[in-house]
């Protein structure tokens, strides 16, 4: 028997995406990283929204809710302009905040740009769902992935979510040993 595909929320935040006026990088940035990074089953549930709080809200909300994504990751909208609300958002859906998430991207981040600073990074846990905020730039992704997703599937058994593996070639997940 095939095991069932973990649900994977990958939303893309940006008016300009949202409106075609240019080409979503950020969303398919993570799904090339987690093609290579998972070896379980897993389906990609993605969006593409505007950077409005409420809808930001609402997608999150139905993500975990509703598509039951184990793991919803977000990109853009962290910055520090009026319209970058992906932060305050996540904030206001999520029951914990798991603020370690975002300290070690900007950690990351800072190695390689001294604008790291900017960024808003964060995470929460809403119900079983883990909502990372990743920023909008498809190198920085790739840079901030490597760094908080060998805790994320410990963090998402923690949270009584589905068991999602690695390929340790790629990314090597953390689990206290007998886990």
């Amino acid at each position: 028997m095939t095991e069932p595909a973990i649900a994977i929320g990958i939303v893309t935040v940006s008016d300009r995406a949202s409106r075609g006026v240019y080409k979503d990088e950020g969303g398919p940035a993570i799904e090339a990283w987690l093609v290579n990074a998972l070896a379980s089953p897993w389906r990609a549930v993605a969006r593409v929204i505007p950077d409005e709080r409420p809808v930001i809200e609402a997608t999150l909300t139905e993500l975990a809710d509703v598509e039951r994504c184990a793991l919803i990751v977000t990109t853009g909208g962290t910055g520090p302009a009026p319209r970058d609300v992906t932060p305050e958002a996540t904030e206001a859906v999520c029951e914990k905040m798991m603020p370690g998430f975002g300290e070690l991207m900007r950690q990351e981040s800072l190695k390689v740009v001294p604008t790291a600073i900017l960024s808003r990074q964060t995470a929460g846990i809403r119900g079983r769902s883990l909502i990372v905020n990743l920023p909008g730039k498809p190198s920085a992704i790739a840079d901030c992935l490597n760094a908080v997703m060998p805790a994320v599937p410990y963090c998402i058994d923690l949270i009584g979510g589905p068991r999602l593996d690695t390929r340790p070639e790629a990314c090597k997940a953390f689990r206290p040993k007998g886990k």
